[in-house]
């Protein structure tokens, strides 16, 4: 089995965006954003009437028809457990599994499919990494570097860690814009620092990250480097060889694959390295009551059966990425972040935050006139759907000085019609709360 309309996903979405062509419109010959719309069945919804405009792809992004279609067809026809079974079903289900670490390999540029292990998110992918590989060589005095901008992911596994090993939390300040202070981060690589664990994209602001200078800084000083890629996955082409990352952890259900899946990539050097996290089936290669030999990479980290067909769904969702092209995407969402933020620019009493300089599609704003929980209650009268609230990420909201945040979140099915139905509904929240 594979994702049967990749193909004809590439027929449909026209030709290329050649290199320095102008910023596509809506509809326009090289990314027809109604083609894509219409793959995605949810989209034809209406919520109290409106057509959705559904702008909260941060914190999952809706299933194009032909990952729908292949979780569909695993149920039907090939449902059985993987690495076990000698009979057709299991082959072909262990297969189709496979195919899909396969699938992510090439599409982030692993070395090899053995550095590819599949867990339920990224969540589980930072608490992998931090109970595996960081927790054995941590003792009291020693430093983990993490920044103000990362998600309670990427906070509490390092706390908790913190707390078993008697080593210290450091934080990385930002400026106002919501980006790194590079001479901060240079000055805390000191020689205590023992891992960098950093978040490739924010939240919260859509803050991209120069992570791989990061990443090079870190390594001169020794410093292994973890990268959470759940927001940049979907946005930007991401290659780990090219980064040099020792991890990077990103969820299916962000990228346009189903929840429950997601994957750690980590160097072969530095899985080798790891004691497994959780012991079971299909982690170990032969277990006596006295003792149990581990299975090989990547097996060893994923114990009981796996979210099979969260796995296949997945590979779909990279193949209809591929398909359409990541450098079409990240033009079609820019000009399009670039139209949501002059609209949004205009409201009187509206406050974007997070403005730095290399963003993605995530908007963050305030409004002097309603609450953020009050905004999104409007929008959604409206058919607008945005996020509202701390985004998990309460540490940020504190350095920004605000309890909560009202968010508007791209993705490649997104066009100007949302963007301008979130205008006119913070109109409507203006005439409610003023």
């Amino acid at each position: 089995m594979h994702c049967r309309t990749a193909k004809e996903i590439s027929m449909n979405i026209s030709h290329s965006l050649a290199t320095g062509s102008p910023a596509p419109r809506d509809n326009s010959p090289q990314f027809d954003v109604s083609a894509i719309r219409s793959q995605f069945p949810i989209l034809e919804r209406r919520i109290h009437g409106y057509p959705l405009a559904y702008l909260d792809n941060a914190a999952t992004s809706q299933k194009p028809g032909a990952v729908i279609d292949a979780i569909q067809r695993f149920y039907l026809q090939h449902n059985a457990n993987v690495h076990r079974g000698v009979y057709q079903l299991s082959e072909e289900a262990t297969r189709d599994y496979e195919a899909s670490r396969d699938k992510v390999r090439q599409f982030i540029n692993a070395r090899e499919r053995a550095e590819i292990i599949f867990v339920r998110g990224t969540t589980e992918a930072i608490n992998l990494v931090a109970h595996s590989f960081a927790k054995p060589f941590l003792s009291p005095g020693d430093e983990i570097l993490i920044s103000t901008l990362e998600h309670h992911s990427n906070i509490v596994p390092w706390q908790i860690i913190c707390q078993q090993t008697g080593a210290r939390l450091r934080v990385i300040p930002i400026s106002d814009a919501g980006e790194i202070d590079a001479a901060a981060f240079d000055a805390l690589l000191s020689p205590t620092c023992r891992l960098l664990s950093l978040t490739h994209v924010s939240n919260t602001l859509g803050t991209i990250n120069p992570i791989q200078q990061m990443i090079r800084q870190a390594h001169q000083h020794g410093i292994p480097v973890l990268i959470d890629g759940a927001q940049a996955v979907p946005h930007l082409k991401v290659d780990v060889q090219a980064l040099d990352a020792d991890f990077y952890a990103f969820s299916g259900h962000k990228v346009y694959g189903p929840t429950g899946i997601g994957v750690l990539y980590g160097k072969r050097e530095r899985l080798e390295t790891m004691q497994p996290y959780q012991g079971g089936g299909d982690m170990i290669s032969e277990v006596t009551f006295e003792h149990t030999e581990y299975n090989e990479l990547p097996y060893r980290f994923e114990a009981g059966t796996p979210n099979i067909a969260g796995a296949i769904g997945l590979g779909c969702a990279l193949d209809y990425i591929q398909a359409i092209g990541l450098a079409q995407i990240a033009h079609h969402e820019q000009a399009l972040l670039a139209y949501a933020t002059r609209a949004l620019s205009t409201i009187e009493g509206l406050r974007l935050i997070g403005t730095a300089s290399d963003k993605a599609g995530i908007l963050s704003f305030v409004m002097d006139a309603a609450h953020a929980h009050d905004i999104s209650t409007v929008l959604d009268q409206a058919g607008v759907a945005i996020r509202a609230g701390h985004h998990c990420t309460m540490p940020l909201m504190a350095r920004l000085g605000v309890a909560a945040t009202a968010r508007a979140s791209l993705a490649l099915y997104n066009n100007r019609a949302d963007i301008d139905a979130l205008v006119a509904g913070l109109h409507e929240v203006k005439r409610m709360f003023k």
